[in-house]
């Protein structure tokens, strides 16, 4: 069956409103849009549906009926078929795609924002959509894959990044026809503005000194200079590949992962007691009280818990990095928890998925999760003063260029 390629604008309207149906505005959608299609073939064909003329050089063959999802509803449109050659409206339509540009969009926020495939079907349904598959939801989504590489390989040249913090978590995703557990690397710093910025992401089969000084290497090509300590877990791949990469930072050990670490070498029953001496040591005013208040908490567990003296011991130059740095810093550097925050924030969007059909999607959701904190923490308040930073940078520098650093921190306040 064929269409006219023109409607009366009056009689149209009025009788659309004499229906009052609630698809009214899916309606008058179809029509206008296949209205445009049948006259776009027309000049195509160089004359009019059912017009004789010279001027034509094809004609008419029916029509090949599409769906086409938009925010008004899933539409039949029908597109007009030619005899010879084809005509495909790719002004309206891409080629092996069937959604409306801006309901992409609308699907892809939603994925990001963590809603799940099943609460995005019913979503769609009552705006008229026939649904939506996992197939094409993950389509859809793919429009963020040009963000995410831009945000991923973007250079870093908002330095010195005086202090860094990385993290690793694992998400599972199916390869080689199983499910297995990849490791996803996420780094932030602290920039010369004072702002925390996330500095890289990457996926890894596992969280090895391989996948991290790979990572490294990555964040110091793409720019990463003026590190001066690294807070993170004591994985010995993440320590070796600091000290291989980043030569002239120290390493915080975060003291949350620590307490854990040592709380699996104390009983039971008294861990309380040296849980409550170790905060004792943070809660100091100076770097001298802090080892003097450590030195107590050594004296203390000496004799009845040999094992905790030992491993206190041993770490204690990793954990107290932060003393040598200003006071006004040790809250934001003694601890990877910014970054545990920002790992929380990634859970609650990937759970939704729970197995990802391969690490592109992972990079995907993820690096687009982090390309929304990131901006979020770039429009925010300062992290970090920067007189403080000033201070920090000082501390591995000479004497001179620390007073050119100074004078140009100054300037920057003022």
């Amino acid at each position: 069956m064929t269409a006219p390629s023109s409607i009366d604008p009056a009689q149209f309207l009025h009788e659309h409103l004499a229906q009052a149906s609630p698809d009214l505005l899916r309606q008058m959608l179809t029509t206008f849009i296949n209205t445009l299609l049948s006259a776009d073939a027309d000049a195509v064909c160089g004359a009019g549906w059912g017009q004789v003329s010279e001027e034509r050089t094809n004609r008419r063959s029916g029509y090949r009926h599409r769906d086409f999802d938009t925010r008004a509803g899933t539409i039949d449109v029908a597109i007009p078929k030619l005899r010879s050659g084809t005509y495909f409206p790719e002004w309206l339509l891409e080629r092996r795609r069937r959604a409306e540009a801006a309901l992409t969009s609308v699907v892809a926020t939603c994925y990001l924002l963590g809603v799940s495939t099943r609460r995005m079907d019913k979503l769609v349904q009552t705006l008229g959509i026939t649904g939506l598959s996992r197939s094409q939801v993950s389509v859809m989504a793919q429009d963020l894959d040009a963000q995410v590489e831009s945000f991923r390989t973007r250079p870093l040249d908002a330095g010195p990044y005086t202090f860094v913090a990385a993290d690793a978590l694992t998400m599972r995703v199916r390869e080689g026809g199983r499910v297995v557990k990849v490791a996803v690397m996420v780094a932030t710093g602290v920039n010369a503005d004072g702002h925390r910025e996330v500095l890289g992401v990457q996926v890894t089969t596992a969280e090895s000194g391989a996948g991290w000084l790979g990572f490294f290497r990555d964040l110091v090509a793409r720019g990463l200079t003026g590190v001066k300590l690294v807070t993170s877990d004591a994985h010995q791949g993440l320590v070796e590949a600091i000290g291989a990469t980043l030569p002239g930072a120290s390493w915080q050990r975060c003291r949350t992962h620590y307490s854990a670490n040592l709380m699996a070498k104390c009983p039971k029953a008294s861990w309380p007691a040296v849980k409550a001496m170790l905060h004792s040591v943070y809660d100091q005013p100076s770097a001298k009280d802090v080892s003097a208040q450590f030195d107590k908490l050594l004296d203390a567990v000496e004799n009845q818990l040999p094992d905790v003296h030992a491993h206190l011991d041993e770490a204690r130059g990793d954990i107290l990095a932060f003393t040598a740095f200003p006071k006004e810093l040790w809250r934001q550097i003694w601890s990877n928890n910014p970054n545990e925050r920002l790992n929380r924030e990634i859970r609650r969007r990937t759970d939704v998925v729970g197995i990802f059909p391969d690490r592109t999607s992972i990079i995907r959701l993820v690096g687009a999760v982090l390309a929304e904190q990131h901006d979020e923490w770039a429009e925010g308040r300062r992290y970090f003063g920067l007189e403080a930073l000033a201070k920090a940078r000082m501390t591995l520098i000479d004497t001179e260029t620390a007073k050119e650093e100074t004078t140009v921190i100054g300037a920057i306040s003022a």
